[in-house]
């Protein structure tokens, strides 16, 4: 069974992704009141394996993902493409359709199970704008990708 509301690892990882200022210094406080690894950054290109390069390497930088354990960034991964998917709404292409990507990105890792057996859980979320490569001419996104480690 799920914790509370607040202990969900998506919900807070979207509001990380797309709060700043004060409602960013809430979330990340609260963040650590459970004890839980999280980064954020932002990323823009019209190349999907740069939005995963830029991922993985704020992950593995802050020490959200260990880059030497196999099941660590393949869960992370994992929750990157499933991310993609709700941007792109599940055509995973960017730059062959002339569609470029201005994201922010958040990566939290957490318990979100009263159950400890269920283990650790990696979220990632992605806010910001998709359209074609003219400024102007996007709109709002958001994705989520939620994996177990």
């Amino acid at each position: 069974m799920l914790k509370e509301a607040k202990a969900r690892i998506g919900r807070n990882a979207i509001l990380l992704a797309m709060f700043d200022g004060e409602e960013e210094l809430e979330i990340t406080r609260h963040l650590d009141y459970l004890s839980w690894r999280y980064c954020k950054g932002k990323v823009g290109s019209m190349e999907l394996q740069k939005i995963v390069a830029a991922i993985e390497t704020a992950a593995k930088r802050n020490h959200v993902v260990d880059g030497e354990l196999y099941r660590e960034m393949h869960a992370l991964y994992h929750a990157v493409v499933e991310a993609v998917q709700g941007v792109t709404r599940g055509q995973v292409e960017l730059g062959d359709l002339m569609r470029t990507v201005g994201l922010r990105f958040a990566v939290v890792r957490g318990t979100p199970y009263e159950n400890a057996a269920e283990g650790e859980w990696i979220a990632v979320a992605l806010y910001g704008t998709i359209g074609a490569p003219i400024r102007g001419l996007e709109h709002e996104t958001v994705g989520l990708g939620i994996n177990h480690i």
